[in-house]
């Protein structure tokens, strides 16, 4: 078995904490939970990225204040897993500066300084429990994993605009503090949501609780420009049990200010269901 990232077995680690604190097992997990005891076992042992959702709950279990788990949880998000972490790297692109930033960017801003400083705080309590823990991870033999190297300096974005053109918005490091434009819930209990990167200049969706053969498709059209977009259609489709588990992300379009992002979920079994928001200028 592949080991987890760095930034996953931090949270696992932070997590695996937590569940002691409750006494409780897997399947007492699972029990007072949304989450599968089988998930259970994946997110603690880093195999799989869990839901904010998860998180959050099991910080309710153990009584503990949600900050900490939630900014390991966001840095691990942004530096990428599941189907980001599997393309291949792509070569930085020079991010436009045009010198203006409003409040939405100071925000976004604040956001991403805080997590730094949230995980400079902690790492010194956890990078020796990550540490031994990797040591305990099983592989596919069941033999020790191999320990875990440094995690990577904090960069920003890796492109813009029409550069990141079916691109992963983890790979690209355009997911470190978006703007939700839009959220939606399926008639089969999926979750959705239309994502959009000032930095970036780009729109993305995800989904989350869904079911093998789902697929999900976005497209962003008009803008600040001549409205000329040609709404390029990005997809994604769930294809197995830990995609099914996970957040599954589209490829990035272009959008601009005033630009529409639409999303259709077309499900395994039922009918599509489509919805969309404005960027706001």
């Amino acid at each position: 078995m592949t080991a987890p990232s760095p930034e996953r077995a931090r949270l696992a680690a932070a997590l695996r904490e937590l569940k002691c604190r409750t006494g409780l097992s897997l399947a007492g997990l699972a029990a007072k939970t949304a989450f599968s005891k089988s998930s259970w076992d994946r997110y603690l042992n880093g195999r799989t990225l869990p839901p904010r959702d998860a998180v959050q709950e099991l910080c309710r279990l153990a009584g503990e204040p949600e900050g900490r788990c939630l900014a390991l949880w966001e840095i691990a998000e942004s530096e990428g897993s599941g189907r980001a972490a599997a393309q291949p790297p792509e070569e930085a692109a020079p991010v436009e500066d045009d010198g203006r930033q409003d409040s939405a960017d100071q925000s976004s801003v604040h956001r991403r300084a805080m997590l730094v400083a949230v995980l400079a705080s902690v790492s010194a309590v956890v990078v020796g429990g990550v540490a031994a823990a990797a040591l305990l991870l099983p592989d596919r033999g069941g033999e020790p994993g191999a320990a875990l190297s440094p995690p990577p300096s904090v960069a920003g974005p890796r492109c813009r605009g029409e550069v990141c053109e079916g691109k992963s918005p983890m790979r690209m490091k355009c997911a470190g503090a978006p703007l939700t434009l839009a959220s939606y819930r399926t008639a089969t209990g999926a979750s959705l949501e239309l994502r959009y990167s000032q930095e970036c200049g780009t729109s993305w969706a995800r989904m989350w609780g869904t079911r093998i053969g789902d697929r999900l498709e976005m497209s962003a059209t008009g803008g600040a420009g001549d409205g000329t977009r040609s709404g390029r259609v990005r997809s994604v489709e769930i294809q197995n049990g830990v995609d099914a588990d996970s957040y599954v992300y589209t490829p990035m379009t272009a959008a601009d200010p005033g630009s529409v992002v639409r999303a259709c979920f077309d499900p395994v079994a039922g009918g599509e269901e489509c919805f969309d928001s404005r960027v706001a200028r």
